[in-house]
């Protein structure tokens, strides 16, 4: 997982991009946008905390700063 790739993704990419990108890695098929990662499932983390992070952003009328940092914390409870 590389925070910057995900933030770079939250940022450029639209909700309608990153469910297309998210449909194609679950279905083994090439990403109709470039998704930095070493392989697919990389990718698809990093696409997954997108969404994480625009859904994030929108209900929480937040910024994608704040919403890249609860998204941090919520990995690190799921590691510990």
């Amino acid at each position: 997982m590389k925070i910057g790739v995900i933030k770079k993704l939250a940022e450029n990419l639209s909700m309608d991009e990153l469910r297309a990108a998210e449909e194609a890695l679950y279905n083994d098929l090439t990403t109709p946008t470039p998704i930095d990662g070493d392989d697919e499932g990389e990718q698809l983390t990093h696409v997954l905390a997108a969404i994480f992070i625009q859904e994030y952003v929108e209900e929480n009328n937040s910024d994608i700063k704040t919403a890249l940092r609860e998204y941090a914390i919520k990995v690190r409870t799921s590691i510990s």
